[in-house]
């Protein structure tokens, strides 16, 4: 007959951002420990809540079935002595599986005769093999942990009770001093313990005591009453999902309410009001049913509907003493100009080891100008690059963004606009911090992407001359993250820029200007490449390309994203063709072959006169027709004359030895294929794709 079984671990308040994942993570290990323990079962049914991480599994099984398997011994030779009795080594063998020697059977192997036995394990119980389930509950991983009282025991906050329910039994387990049992908690201020009489009451006991245990029915709760809030007030509510994520892991019992705050306060500038609303005090902010941002906001609070107004009351307090500094600064910080905040930033420090932000901002400016010349800038939008870079960074001043620091860049673009500053100059101050996260939005206009690949590659090329290098998990300037985002613009913006050959291009720059400012920017050369590649090969990697083709891609002579994207795409569009196979052959079996060869890469010259055979005449004039607009063209033009180009080589190894016997034949052969490597060379490296 079918069980349940009932797991929960009972904490303090865990922080809203490690609860699904936490749970997510316990029904990922105990779905893989009941598959190595052969414990059948039919579902396993979560339930998580601020305090609480729990499972339900149904259908379980009795026991674990019986499991018959063969062992192989030592070799017969091994297993009888001259007289055909078991030896020691056998004897031993069958033992220690457990099992009478006379069971002992004998079979080939490898060509040589061994000892097999067949060993019978008897199911256990599936009582003895869930009372491991307090071992995965230990191994749990979190982002932060704690120690409490005398234990050494870390965790992501102290446990305080356990319930392990196998129906009405409860299978012992202890973590500390806390030993399971059927005793849960209700809702720490609304409920009281209760006590399960059997694993499948859970969900049910704990909704009389005011908690929803389900995440998704807390969702369902919040967003319901979210909604008739909205439609009784004729507003429109922003269910901002990555907020109600967090406030359906923040509440175990969760009311709704709206409170106000007063129209004076609508003067500061939406983005505040938003941040202060949604970020600090996790509100929904509230509009009109014309869009207009309206003096009100929706908050949930962790219990029921009794003494709401005091609730609401208190809230509203709080938002509006946010909301009142934030008023105080924006006024404020209105009574200064650029140029002040801009000559502020000469005693603000970038990092003690590379200078401040004054000196950063000139760096930039040098570097976004020739971006964008390199970028074919307009004469206007490089004028509003030169002044974006000059001040961009004049924001982190204000007393706005020192009290609200998420808002550096978004203010810099509301205050630009307020004294005066052009809209592109504004855009792109707020523009180049982005992309702010892995796959966050990229900067729309063409001056704010220059500017956010300018102040990218400050900051990577002067912590990498600080010796100041990413390594493992620790990256405590994201330089990784703002590598990747460099690389995604580039891409998007299909701008070709050689990665490998930009920093001492920006070096010779910054010394020709004097701005180096004691700086060698030259330094760690190699690992900023590795850097940048391994963040191209990032990118390829999120887009379900095969890891060969990556391999072979970010392999390019140009380390150009741009250009590696598009290889990416020409070669993913021909690989269904169906002489792919035979080109790339062709390709590989050339670039082989010079590998193999010393040659000098910058001298190669072929002398007709020294070939033997027509395929040599026809693939010398094939390659030379096509060698001066190579890099003129697009990839995926330079692939079809690539692709063009098989048959001759084919007919080429046909017709010669390339490693002829006389020297001069020879050399001229194979400098005949380096020069065909030098355009092979712009694919990457093509011997790393498999090709079936």
């Amino acid at each position: 007959m079918a069980a349940n079984y009932l797991f929960e671990i009972g904490l303090e308040e865990m922080p809203a951002h490690v609860v699904r994942p936490s749970i997510e993570q316990l029904v990922a290990k105990t779905t893989n420990y009941l598959k190595e323990q052969r414990l059948d079962y039919a579902e396993i049914k979560s339930f998580a809540t601020p305090r609480r991480l729990a499972i339900l599994i149904s259908g379980l099984a009795e026991r674990q079935p019986d499991k018959v398997e063969e062992v192989k011994g030592p070799a017969k030779r091994i297993a009888l002595d001259a007289d055909g009795h078991f030896t020691k080594a056998a004897i031993g063998f069958a033992r220690g599986q457990k099992v009478d020697p006379e069971t002992i059977t004998f079979k080939e192997f490898k060509g040589e005769p061994y000892v097999f036995v067949e060993k019978k394990t008897v199911g256990q119980p599936a009582a003895e093999v869930l009372a491991g389930i307090q071992d995965i509950a230990k191994g749990l991983t979190f982002p932060t942990r704690m120690k409490w009282g005398s234990n050494e025991f870390e965790y992501i906050r102290p446990i305080h009770w356990l319930v392990s329910l196998l129906d009405e039994q409860i299978v012992p387990m202890q973590i500390l001093d806390v030993e399971a049992g059927r005793i849960t908690q209700g809702h720490r201020f609304l409920g009281k313990p209760i006590e399960l009489a059997t694993a499948t009451d859970y969900e049910e006991a704990l909704a009389q005591e005011f908690v929803i245990a389900d995440m998704a029915k807390r969702q369902d709760v919040i967003e319901k009453q979210i909604h008739d809030i909205a439609a009784e007030n004729n507003w429109q509510v922003d269910l901002d999902p990555d907020l109600l994520e967090e406030v359906v892991n923040l509440v175990e019992y969760p009311t709704a309410f709206a409170g106000h705050f007063a129209e004076e306060y609508l003067a500061v500038p939406e983005a505040v009001l938003i941040t202060s609303m949604k970020d600090n005090q996790r509100y929904f902010y509230v509009r009109t049913q014309d869009g207009q941002l309206a003096p009100y906001f929706i908050g949930v609070r962790n219990g029921n509907h009794e003494y709401l107004e005091n609730v609401i009351s208190g809230n509203e307090k709080v938002l509006v003493a946010r909301l009142e500094d934030a008023k105080f600064f924006f006024e404020e910080d209105q009574k200064h100009t650029i140029a002040d905040y801009v000559d502020k930033l000469k005693t603000v420090s970038f990092h003690d080891k590379i200078g401040t932000m004054y000196e950063k901002m000139q760096r930039v400016a040098l570097i976004a100008r020739n971006l964008g010349e390199m970028f074919n800038l307009s004469t206007q939008e490089l004028a509003d690059l030169d002044r974006a870079a000059h001040i961009y960074k004049f924001d982190l001043v204000t007393g706005m963004v020192g009290e609200f620091p998420e808002l550096q860049g978004v203010m810099g673009e509301i205050y630009a606009k307020i004294f005066g500053e052009n809209e592109a100059v504004a855009q792109a101050i707020r523009e180049h911090y982005m992309p702010t996260s892995a796959d966050g939005d990229l900067p729309a206009s063409k001056v704010g992407a220059t500017l956010a690949i300018a102040d990218k590659l400050d900051t990577i090329y002067a912590f990498f001359s600080v010796d100041m290098i990413p390594s493992g998990s620790n990256d405590p300037y994201a330089l990784r993250r703002q590598s990747y985002g460099l690389v995604r613009i580039l891409v998007a913006n299909h701008w070709h820029l050689k990665l490998r050959d930009l920093q001492p291009r920006i070096a010779n720059s910054l010394a020709e200007n004097d701005l180096t400012f004691n700086l060698d920017w030259t330094n760690n050369a190699q690992n900023a490449r590795h850097f940048f590649v391994d963040r191209v090969r990032q990118l390829f990697n999120t887009k379900n390309l095969r890891h060969d083709m990556i391999e072979a891609i970010v392999a390019s002579d140009s380390a150009d994203p741009a250009t590696i994207a598009d290889i990416a795409k020409t070669l993913v569009q021909h690989s269904h063709d169906d002489d792919f196979k035979e080109t790339i052959e062709a390709l590989t079996r050339v670039s082989r072959l010079v590998a193999q060869a010393d040659l000098d890469l910058d001298t190669l010259t072929v002398d007709p006169s020294l070939f033997e055979n027509p395929s040599e005449q026809k693939l010398y004039d094939a390659v030379e027709n096509i060698r001066d607009s190579f890099k003129q063209q697009t990839i995926a033009e330079n692939y079809e004359q690539l692709h063009a180009l098989q048959p001759l080589i084919a007919n080429y190894f046909d017709e010669n030895m390339i490693m002829a016997d006389d020297e001069k034949v020879r050399r001229n052969r194979l400098i005949q294929l380096a020069l065909i490597q030098r355009l092979i060379k712009i694919f990457g490296n093509l011997q790393e794709l498999v090709v079936k």
